[in-house]
């Protein structure tokens, strides 16, 4: 028999010939001169991909696949480099398939949308108060030693799926009278999202003082140029001459929500009790604070 392949290389391995049986070598070498004559591997069906031709004994029971001696033509030199290489795949396959599921490659879940905002500690030191200012109202003194006292008063927290900040201030009017009673206060929220995306219900979360059934209205409305949407929520005085106003002022930005809450009361006895400002002078307080304050946030990741 005379053996297949290469014809510059007729001792190599037989190839397989997908349209019958391999034609002779042209210059076959004689039997008495090729040692590896007797090795040739039988042509014939299934012949050269790991299975014996017909009329070859299959290898012993237990006989490792691929191992010296398990096919007849040394085959099993070719078979067991064959096997290395798929299991040298598998392998790698695994490890790149442990390194998505540590990085959450496999995750359905989206990664948070912070907007480039950052957590802090205080929030009360990134809170514009300058708006505020310009309309004559400052902080109040600290009444005390203890952190209760304190004012503004801030606090904050991370946890797993949210990042949470708060600042609240105290403020009371310039040059008011001491017998005049007063209470203005400013809170301030500041939640990074990292569970769930905030959007689907963030606008319904505002709306939803629209529809409540109480004896005090509320009229909402969309604001534009702050974060991605933003709502503005104004209590419904009647009469128009109230000394007293509510306003919220939420706004998303990605993952990130702010809100900024605006809550002030003055007796109308009582000498030198100062005018307090109308709803639409809050609204553009509290707007153009949010503005700078935001902005502090995006910038606080890198002090």
């Amino acid at each position: 028999m005379s053996i297949s392949g290469d014809q510059n290389n007729p001792y190599g391995p037989p190839q397989p010939n997908p349209y019958g049986q391999v034609p002779a070598a042209q210059n076959p070498v004689p039997a008495q001169q090729n040692p590896y004559a007797q090795q040739a591997m039988p042509q014939g069906p299934g012949a050269g991909y790991g299975y014996p031709a017909p009329g070859v004994p299959a290898p012993p029971v237990g006989a490792p696949i691929g191992a010296p001696g398990a096919s007849p033509g040394g085959t099993g030199r070719g078979i067991s480099g064959w096997l290395w290489a798929v299991g040298g795949a598998v392998a790698a396959s695994a490890i790149w398939g442990s390194v998505l599921f540590a990085t959450g490659g496999f995750s359905s879940e989206p990664a948070p949308d912070l907007a480039g905002y950052a957590y802090t500690g205080d929030l009360c030191a990134d809170t514009s108060l300058t708006p505020f200012q310009d309309a004559h109202f400052k902080t109040k003194a600290n009444t005390g030693t203890a952190s209760k006292d304190a004012n503004p008063q801030h606090s904050g927290t991370q946890l797993k799926t949210l990042d949470t900040m708060t600042c609240n201030v105290s403020f009371e009017q310039e040059n008011a009278g001491s017998s005049a009673y007063s209470s203005t206060w400013l809170y301030n929220t500041a939640t990074l999202h990292r569970g769930a995306d905030p959007a689907p219900e963030f606008a319904d979360s505002y709306r939803s003082y629209e529809k409540q059934d109480t004896s005090v209205g509320y009229r909402v409305e969309a604001v534009t140029g702050l974060g991605d949407e933003a709502y503005l929520v104004t209590r419904k005085d009647e009469g128009g001459t109230s000394n007293s106003s509510y306003v919220i002022l939420g706004v998303r930005d990605g993952w990130m929500t702010y809100q900024s809450t605006w809550s002030s009361y003055a007796s109308s006895s009582g000498s030198g009790s100062g005018k307090q400002p109308t709803a639409t002078e809050v609204a553009t307080m509290l707007k153009t604070s949010a503005t700078e304050t935001l902005k502090r946030l995006q910038n606080s990741r890198s002090r």
